[in-house]
């Protein structure tokens, strides 16, 4: 016989504020003592979502036990929806134009259903691993899909900059994002090969290094040598769970992530939308995701991520792509795939307004 009330509700709300007082930066937690820490102008942002991460770390609660925070605050964080559902998950949420962040347990359609919000994945928050001293061996063959394990990766970075990026970062300021925190070191430094941005139609681009430098996300690098050293500021990447070889490799999955391949030479907003698709691709054959995540990772509105996908379509790259207006899902087919009587095999049309 189950026994109610055999635990009390834990409160896994975090809630930090940048203000500003006698000139500095300040971070102010409702957690922890009054004590408030002057922060480098840059590293605000950083020091804020770190800070987070280690009360998550910290308050660990077993999974059967987490709640939905949201609908214990009556679900006022966002407007109303069909209601709580889906897995509990960490959900990241930005206020008052990044001057206040909070961690909170969340049900998965809140958190889709709350603005400025992105899932912050467990090897970003758990609990520290040790490291291993060499890279270890590539996984057998055996076992989850190819590409299984880098677009699971990819697909956390990505969901992770949505959230510590502003809203108006440029495609391929995100894109060069997603290679240096891949990359990184556990001391937030990153040694890019000139090859790479070559490959990537990066080299010597400095607006995309002011624009992450800007929003104090890394130091602006010294791009004149060969090798470009860069050193990351975001203290919430510096201790991700996965080895750096698997992340190298996940890095060197998102410069061509199969099966969504598209032309060097294509703009970096189809690239990153391609990406984005990629990540969520599996061996299914109808795959699909919510338009507002789909937009929220590319950083874009759900109408310029429709003229993406169609773009994609144009070119050959998706075989059709439809949207559900009611549930808000957006389904996709690839070229090699069997077309089917699914919604989603059906090439979406474009219907003029009735006169």
């Amino acid at each position: 016989m189950r026994l109610a009330g055999g635990h009390v509700a834990v409160r896994r709300i975090w809630t930090v504020e940048l203000c500003s007082r006698a000139g500095a930066p300040r971070l102010v937690c409702t957690r922890c003592t009054p004590r408030t820490p002057v922060l480098g102008t840059a590293s605000a942002r950083s020091a804020a979502l770190a800070h987070l991460a280690c009360h998550a770390r910290t308050d660990v609660l077993p999974g059967h036990l987490r709640t939905c925070q949201c609908r214990a605050q009556g679900c006022c964080w966002h407007p109303r929806h069909r209601g709580c559902a889906g897995p509990v998950l960490l959900a990241l949420t930005r206020d008052r134009g990044g001057r206040t962040w909070r961690l909170a347990d969340t049900c998965a359609a809140c958190a889709a259903a709350t603005s400025h919000t992105a899932v912050v994945p467990d090897t970003l928050v758990g609990p520290h691993r040790p490291r291993p001293s060499r890279c270890p061996s590539p996984p057998p063959l055996s076992g989850p899909e190819p590409g299984f394990d880098q677009r699971v990766r990819v697909r956390e970075m990505l969901t992770y900059l949505a959230a510590a990026l502003p809203r108006f970062t440029s495609p391929a300021a995100r894109l060069l994002a997603l290679q240096c925190a891949l990359r990184a070191d556990t001391r937030g430094e990153v040694r890019l090969p000139a090859g790479l941005l070559s490959g990537m139609r990066l080299r010597g681009r400095r607006e995309l290094w002011e624009e992450l430098a800007h929003s104090g996300w890394l130091e602006t690098p010294d791009l004149r040598p060969a090798r470009l050293e860069v050193r990351l500021l975001d203290a919430a990447v510096l201790d991700q769970a996965p080895s750096r070889c698997a992340r190298r490799r996940a890095a060197l999955w998102a410069l061509r992530p199969a099966p969504l391949l598209v032309p060097p030479t294509a703009p970096h907003a189809l690239r990153l939308t391609a990406l984005v698709l990629a990540a969520h691709t599996s061996t299914q054959v109808h795959h699909s995701t919510d338009m507002d995540v789909l937009a929220h990772l590319c950083g874009h509105s759900p109408h310029q991520t429709a003229e993406l996908l169609d773009r994609l379509t144009g070119s050959g790259t998706l075989t059709a792509w439809q949207h559900n207006r009611d549930t808000d899902e957006v389904l996709w087919q690839l070229p090699h795939q069997q077309a089917s009587s699914h919604p989603a095999a059906r090439p979406r049309q474009r219907h003029s307004p009735q006169p």
